[in-house]
């Protein structure tokens, strides 16, 4: 019935020149299945959250603050709250939000959010009572969560058996997502009021899971199996289904254990390797759980957003969700940084952009992001192929450059430092004629290999980017990359050899 509206409404905007929706063009192919997009609603800052709602709206989060739900059909959005005390800057503000399961009779709204005290970034958890269209009541139910500019998780999800399900990043300090005393690197488990199960694995905790770096994604798949999406560090992005107090590894692990210094480790600490891992990285995002007949193809699969991918992967599981059969991704740079998605009772798919946020890619924001786009299928041929143009799938993969260090550039340090090596003032330093390129070689080949966590500064500027290790290249991929950002980007200087670096990755620091 929704979407004889929706056609219904198209065919009127055509005849009397007001366009109620923006009709976008880019169809996706599948077997028997025409997958059509639209836009919904555009012009938001950065939607963080999605979520279909009780009342068969959709509810979302902006990470300045704001809380809104938003007609599918109509694309009237009315806001309902603007939490004043979100600190929004970068990759944190306003971000996970789950819906009691009996909304109607029990109206509660879970967030979590940054907060600052003093000069300190936290987060919380907080329920809010849902009556005549505002957010009123808010009753903080966890708080004093560790929180930076950087790895703050966080999705909120509820469980089958009605506790609340909490991700959370490790802040940017690494060890603690290995410390059990500590709520950073964590899935969290708490009651609906807050309080701690007494089915947790540790007595008092709320800590479920732990080992984890930033999780930015949760879902209930089938037979109530929990899975997240996970960033990893220059490597290794994950996706893990989430068990009882199941240690995932990091810092000390990254993906699967198949390095000799993890291997150990994961033998003495019990490690979960990952129903799968992503090495170069693609910065998973939201994920939800798809077994609609609407779309056949894609049932029984978790679709999975993207940023630095700026995709969508559909990710097909076998008949017990615990294993990945394939993965195939779509809409590849075509609307650019997606953030999260939400499935609607008849079939439909709603992906949120993040084009506004901190780390735009090339050739965005537009002048119309943020948006909330809907895919649906328009056509099904059973056992028949469809008929539309065949245009984005499957995905191409691009050509590769010729120059082996250049390759690697864009592979790995393009989405920071950018195509033009020009970074992003006070988050990525220059490789612009810059003199900490053009030093000392074997500091270089050093921060390459191990990586940079102290404030440093580069042509006049401050910066305190976290900056992963890139030990898991080859001692050539280094030397290659090294020399091909020494010659370029208005730097002359000379290049670095396999030897080089070999010798610095034995030396002893």
């Amino acid at each position: 019935m929704k979407r004889c509206i929706l056609f219904q409404l198209f065919f009127i905007s055509m005849f009397t020149g007001i366009f109620v929706q923006h009709i976008d063009a880019q169809n996706i192919l599948l077997d028997s299945t025409v997958i059509s997009s639209r836009t919904i609603i555009s012009k938001l800052d950065v939607p963080w959250e999605l979520i279909w709602g009780a009342d068969n709206k959709i509810w979302f989060t902006e990470q300045r603050g704001t809380i809104s739900r938003l007609d599918p059909v109509t694309g009237q959005r009315k806001i309902l709250l603007q939490v004043n005390d979100v600190y929004k800057k970068k990759s944190y503000g306003l971000l996970g939000m789950a819906m009691h399961p009996d909304f109607v009779h029990t109206p509660y709204l879970y967030i979590d959010y940054t907060y600052l005290v003093d000069t300190l970034i936290f987060s919380k958890l907080v329920r809010y009572t849902y009556e005549n269209d505002s957010l009123i009541h808010p009753m903080v139910l966890l708080s004093g969560i560790p929180g930076n500019t950087y790895h703050n998780g966080c999705r909120v999800v509820i469980t089958p058996d009605r506790k609340i399900m909490m991700s959370t990043g490790d802040a940017g300090v690494m060890k603690n997502a290995q410390d059990v005393h500590s709520l950073s690197g964590k899935i969290l488990r708490l009651n609906l009021d807050g309080s701690v199960p007494a089915d947790n694995p540790i007595p008092g905790s709320p800590v479920w899971s732990w080992g984890h770096r930033n999780p930015e994604g949760l879902v209930f798949g089938p037979n109530g199996v929990l899975y997240s999406s996970e960033h990893g560090d220059a490597s290794d992005d994950e996706i893990n289904i989430i068990k009882k107090a199941n240690n995932y590894g990091w810092p000390d692990v990254e993906g699967y254990c198949d390095r000799p210094e993890e291997k150990s480790f994961c033998k003495e600490n019990h490690i979960t390797e990952p129903l799968k891992a992503w090495t170069p990285t693609i910065a998973p995002a939201g994920i939800d759980y798809y077994q609609s007949t609407s779309i056949p193809e894609w049932g029984n699969a978790i679709l999975l957003t993207t940023l630095k991918g700026s995709a969508l992967h559909v990710l097909k599981l076998n008949h017990t969700g615990t294993a990945i059969l394939s993965d195939q991704k779509y809409l590849a740079n075509v609307f650019g940084r997606l953030r999260d998605l939400c499935i609607s009772p008849a079939g439909d798919i709603y992906i949120s952009t993040s084009n506004r946020d901190w780390n735009p890619g090339e050739g965005f924001p537009k002048a119309d992001d943020d948006k909330i786009i809907c895919l649906h299928a328009v056509k099904i041929n059973h056992g028949k192929p469809a008929a539309a143009k065949r245009n984005d799938q499957p995905i191409a993969e691009s050509k590769q450059p010729s120059d082996p260090g250049l390759q690697i550039y864009t592979t790995y340090c393009a989405s920071c430092h950018k195509k033009n090596g020009t970074g992003m003032l006070s988050v990525f330093p220059p490789l612009n004629n810059s003199s900490f390129v053009n030093g000392e070689k074997d500091r270089l080949i050093h921060i390459l290999l191990h990586g940079l966590s102290n404030p440093t500064e580069v042509n006049g500027v401050k910066y305190n980017q976290q900056m992963p290790s890139f030990k898991f290249l080859a001692d050539k991929d280094i030397a290659s990359v090294l020399t091909y950002i020494r010659s370029h980007f208005d730097n002359h200087t000379g290049a670095i050899d396999t030897k080089q670096v070999s010798a610095v990755r034995a030396a002893k620091h």
